[in-house]
């Protein structure tokens, strides 16, 4: 299961300021609980874990495996939540370097035309046989008409439509059950769908078809996935202790003027998770003028540009570390005749061993110099661990956040960028 340690954050905040928070905390999950809450109609990322569909599933499982066997490229078409959860969970838990199963990119996630030319040209180059890619898209957005994900989407499916007779096979869309751009032409082409529930943003929608789908194809066991989460929705029904530290303790940290939660792991695995928290905790809590700013950091690589300010610039910031417990690398160092690079006293040590040793050290400077820190730890890195983290996090979000009085789950400043990107654009 999931743990979480505030001990050393907790000497920073003074016991009374701590109560005050932690009262507002179970407040804010009983709002949850009883759905009396501003946004209380998008708590679905809940009642999905109360009431699995085993029948989607199962559905989802095989067209992953389906697709994993056919194609060369599987391309995830899609913005913020459409595909952040996905790419967090896939890099965790997938090799670095000689994945199998088809190769994995994403389009949709911004308009950069050099990127989206070079993917172009990349899909519709030949194998090294000199056969055609055989590549799948699946394109994901509720309204269909977020810029970002729409325009690239255009460019792909013109390719796929010049590239296949049977084109329509290759695409599947993930969106809204009806209306939207989408739906028009999935009515039209024939599309395979997958339907994004209603009461489901997209920061939340990561164990929704939104992520399932490529984490399925990326070949990675998506109902171990889901229950996991499955059981840290019941674990945390009957005892939230944690959860509720964690929110008190952030919210008295709020309070107190700090302005930045670096989410820093030492696991490089973990870096596109953080990338999945800063959308989670940014969107939902930045309103109002209020909320903590989230920020990532890998370590021990942001040491060297980001440790300097952690330690001593300005006293502004928390810090969030990600743990996990259990060495996924046997990978020792030897010992070397000779000793030319003087590391020898490190012979026989593992990496793992040496990557804690990193850590434990970077706490104690950080604590040193002011930081307040949070330790999040899973015990060992796998589907079932991910799914539990997502659901931490997720229920994390809603219970801090609206202990500051703030609706988690809407975003109206994200809608003013897009009112004035359109308006200069002429639409």
């Amino acid at each position: 299961m999931i743990t979480c340690d505030i001990g050393f954050a907790r000497k920073f905040i003074k016991d009374e300021e701590y109560l005050k928070a932690r009262h507002k905390a179970d407040l804010a999950f009983e709002q949850l609980k009883s759905k009396t809450g501003p946004g209380s109609e998008w708590l679905g990322w809940r009642d999905i874990l109360a009431d699995p569909n085993d029948a989607e599933l199962e559905q989802l499982t095989s067209l992953g495996e389906e697709i994993r066997a056919k194609a060369d490229v599987f391309v995830v078409c899609g913005i913020g939540g459409s595909y952040l959860g996905a790419k967090a969970v896939i890099d965790a838990l997938t090799p670095h370097f000689n994945k199998k199963g088809p190769e994995i990119l994403y389009a949709g996630h911004h308009i950069g035309g050099k990127y989206l030319k070079e993917l172009l040209a990349y899909l519709k180059e030949p194998k090294a046989d000199g056969s055609q890619k055989n590549i799948y898209v699946n394109v994901i957005s509720k309204s269909g008409s977020t810029l970002e994900t729409a325009l690239a989407f255009r460019l792909l499916r013109e390719l796929l439509e010049e590239m296949y007779e049977d084109a329509a096979e290759h695409i599947i869309c993930t969106t809204s059950k009806e209306g939207g751009i989408l739906n028009k032409l999935i009515d039209q082409k024939g599309y395979r769908k997958f339907v994004i529930p209603n009461d489901v943003g997209g920061r939340f929608s990561v164990l929704t078809p939104v992520g399932l789908l490529p984490i399925s194809v990326a070949g990675i066991d998506i109902k171990t996935l889901f229950y996991g989460a499955v059981s840290a929705y019941n674990e945390f029904e009957e005892n939230a202790e944690d959860i509720l530290e964690y929110a008190a303790l952030r919210n008295a940290i709020h309070e107190s003027g700090k302005t930045i939660d670096v989410f820093a792991t030492f696991e490089p695995e973990l870096t596109s998770l953080g990338g999945w928290i800063q959308q989670l905790l940014g969107e939902s809590e930045g309103k109002e003028g209020k909320g903590i700013f989230p920020t990532v950091a890998t370590f021990s690589t942001d040491l060297h540009s980001l440790g300097q300010f952690i330690q001593q610039g300005q006293r502004s910031l928390m810090e969030t570390m990600i743990i996990v417990e259990k060495p996924f690398s046997d990978l020792k160092v030897n010992k070397l005749d000779g000793n030319d690079d003087e590391l020898n006293y490190l012979a026989g040590k593992s990496f793992h061993e040496i990557n804690m040793k990193a850590r434990e050290g970077t706490t104690e400077a950080h604590l040193e110099g002011n930081v307040p820190i949070v330790r999040i730890a899973m015990s060992v890195l796998n589907a079932e661990h991910i799914g539990q983290l997502i659901y931490f996090f997720e229920l994390l979000t809603g219970i801090f956040v609206y202990s500051l009085g703030v609706n988690p789950f809407n975003q109206p400043g994200v809608e003013d960028y897009k009112k004035a990107m359109y308006r200069l654009l002429g639409k």
